[in-house]
């Protein structure tokens, strides 16, 4: 999987930026001097605010999903670690009532259940965040519709092999060609594929969890697919492998290592499931300074304030 390289924390302001795009745009070929460059401009221009938009509202579906997701993930926990506490806990006036720990055992194990439902639905919902996002971040480009007859139209599709859908690479708006905006798009979309996969991982080690008193279902391998239509959704973000016939593992930003462990227990200490909620919350792949960063340097370019 390609993984984008991160700038350094000095960041350059959204001005610099601009000028420093500007310098390694190309400069426009005779064809797109033409009136094709007057008719594209403005479609390419819509375009690119319709795409960065999408954008933009997938980051807040992005964050409503994750944080649903750590509440049942918080949820799942908790249930998990009252039944493994329950046989060595002191029911006191309780004790006399028939079967009062199995009754109990029972309740928390539907709960658990429960939410296990619940979490996975959340990652389902932050798979089809992260689709949305690659499918945005894959449609800049602003091709010319050559089957409208006399009428110019443009579309997200190329229906002429000498048409790369970026008027030879002219500015769009002040500064930036299309390559700009993608590079900048591909950056952030990278980010929550990244985030997505280690979430998957946390799923899978949370939705194992089994107590001796009340098994739970096996442990779910790497290569099970979560819900049904998973892989395809993955395979859509190049996060599935054909290859190896299973995801690609999660990275790490800062030092682009695989992480390939999995545990090979079912009953991980509370220590442990708190350091998987810690993670959860802390999405340690999403640089939230350099994704503001991009919106607003974006959001500048192209006079839209996100």
């Amino acid at each position: 999987m390609s993984i984008s390289q991160f700038p350094p924390s000095a960041s350059p302001s959204p001005a610099s930026s601009s000028r420093l795009l500007a310098s390694s745009s190309p400069s426009p070929s005779p064809a797109s001097s033409s009136s094709s460059m007057r008719l594209w401009r403005p479609a390419a221009q819509r375009n690119l605010r319709n795409q960065w938009s999408k954008l933009s509202t997938c980051r807040q579906q992005w964050v409503a999903a994750c944080s649903g997701g750590r509440a049942h993930a918080t949820s799942l926990v908790n249930s998990y670690l009252s039944q493994k506490y329950i046989p060595m806990m002191e029911f006191g006036v309780l004790c006399d009532m028939f079967d009062i720990k199995k009754k109990a055992l029972k309740k928390l194990f539907m709960q658990q259940s429960s939410y296990r439902i619940k979490l996975l639905s959340s990652y389902k919902e932050m798979v089809a965040v992260v689709v949305e996002m690659v499918n945005a971040s894959r449609s800049l480009r602003c091709y010319m519709k050559t089957s409208s007859g006399s009428l110019i139209q443009f579309s997200g599709s190329n229906e002429d092999s000498n048409d790369a859908g970026d008027c030879g690479g002219i500015h769009v708006f002040n500064f930036w060609n299309v390559s700009a905006f993608e590079a900048m798009a591909e950056e952030l979309v990278d980010m929550f594929k990244r985030e997505i996969m280690l979430k998957r991982l946390l799923i899978m080690e949370l939705a194992s969890l089994s107590c001796e008193e009340v098994p739970q279902p096996v442990k779910l391998s790497w290569s099970a697919e979560l819900y049904n239509g998973e892989f395809d959704d993955l395979s859509n973000c190049s996060l599935y492998s054909i290859e190896v016939a299973e995801p690609i593992l999660p990275r790490l930003k800062e030092d682009n290592l695989v992480i390939s462990f999995v545990s090979q227990t079912n009953q991980p200490t509370a220590e442990i499931l708190q350091m998987y909620l810690t993670t959860w919350l802390a999405e340690v792949n999403i640089d939230t300074h350099r994704m503001d960063e991009i919106l607003a340097m974006v959001g500048e370019e192209i006079r839209v304030t996100f």
